[in-house]
């Protein structure tokens, strides 16, 4: 099968979560011998941050890890859509995509495209972004993947799509792992971004004040810091790593006994349900965590033995306290979290689903376009 995929960018993953979950689908379907192409813009505010950020050199960086992954950079005013979708079997297009892009991709598939095409949901703009996401012209998608129930709701209650399925993000276990032999170098490590005072309140409250409180060894790694968030973490005695390429990260996990996930505001409010990626990376790395609220909706763990849930700053310090000097208790942590992944949430489990749902889509057109042999309807597929 040929894949085609536009999403904001495969290489860089500077403030771009999404490139993770994209690099681990991208992989499993390319080792199971389909034809996997990215096409991400060639102004693409995550690739170009990266190299202002890290050096023009940094971007080098992907292609090392990922050797088996292709991409292709586009300007939206000279794309050739009948030349990057010639034999395309499965199209997806990502929501951080401009929306002239997505008009001409269904306009392509409504003149003659034989392939599928679907609509990728990955944030949470469908709830702080309304209109900019009603705008996107999805009449001829076949179908929408929505990263939560949540998400797919919303779809559905607003009329944005008829199709939508959820598709959930995952671990790519063959580069998130727990990697043995690495010294123990700390107590604490948070991977994320400080981002839009979407979650600085929770920061303190999660991450900040207990690590100061409770005089522990920390690190934190992510982007877009102002500077007077380094100083709140220069005063509470956290190393600050800056940026880390995620393939990395595995190995920093691996040098810590403890991390944290201090989900952002609007997942916690309006999209119960939705785990970041760094959930599913931390527990796939075997590494013990311990989370800020947020409601598991739809049952993807088993809250208290897959991870810990500190409902507030002092539940955080006691768990934190627990975790760092029961060995036992850390060590059933990494063990139910780990299996957590292996059972349910590795990115083949999404590729089985992914290549699930092509299948009834493609049943479903078939059903369509030949002659009506009964007046059966067929089965609703969202």
């Amino acid at each position: 099968m040929r894949v085609v995929m536009f999403y904001h960018s495969l290489r860089s993953d500077w403030n771009h979560g999404n490139a993770h979950f994209l690099r681990g689908v991208a992989s499993e379907l390319t080792h199971r011998g389909h034809d996997v192409i990215v096409h991400e813009p060639a102004d693409g505010w995550s690739a170009m941050n990266l190299a202002t950020d890290q050096g023009s050199g940094s971007l080098a960086g992907f292609a090392s890890a990922y050797p088996h992954l292709r991409f292709a950079t586009y300007n939206l005013a000279t794309l050739d859509l009948d030349r990057v979708l010639d034999g395309a079997d499965l199209v997806l297009v990502h929501e951080w995509s401009d929306h002239d892009l997505v008009r001409r991709i269904g306009q392509h598939r409504a003149d003659g495209g034989t392939y599928l095409l679907l609509f990728h949901d990955t944030h949470h703009r469908a709830v702080t972004e309304p209109a900019s996401m009603a705008a996107y012209d999805l009449r001829f998608f076949d179908g929408v993947l929505a990263y939560g129930q949540a998400i797919r709701d919303i779809y559905l209650r607003r009329a944005w799509a008829e199709n939508v399925f959820v598709w959930h993000e995952a671990a790519d276990v063959r580069v998130f792992h727990p990697v043995a032999g690495e010294p123990c170098t700390g107590d604490l490590v948070w991977i994320g971004n400080w981002g839009d005072d979407e979650r600085t309140a929770e920061l303190h409250e999660f991450l900040i004040d207990p690590v100061k409180d409770l005089g522990l060894k920390a690190r934190v790694h992510g982007v877009r810091y102002p500077q007077a968030a380094l100083r709140q973490l220069d005063e509470a005695g956290i190393e600050f790593g800056g940026w880390v390429a995620n393939h990395k990260v595995p190995r920093i996990f691996a040098q810590f006994r403890a991390t944290v996930h201090v989900p952002r505001r609007p997942y916690v409010q309006a999209l119960p349900g939705i785990p970041t990626i760094r959930v599913f990376e931390a527990l796939a790395c075997g590494i013990p965590l311990i989370c800020a609220p947020w409601d598991d909706a739809e049952g993807l763990f088993a809250p208290g033995d897959d991870y810990l849930v500190a409902a507030d700053g002092t539940q955080m310090r006691r768990h934190l306290h627990d975790v760092l000097h029961d060995s036992a208790l850390a060590e059933h942590l990494a063990a139910n979290g780990l299996a957590a992944i292996l059972d349910r949430h590795t990115c083949a489990h999404r590729v089985n689903e992914l290549l699930r749902i092509t299948r009834d889509l493609s049943r479903a057109r078939a059903h369509v376009a030949a002659p009506a042999l009964t007046t059966t309807s067929s089965p609703a597929l969202t």
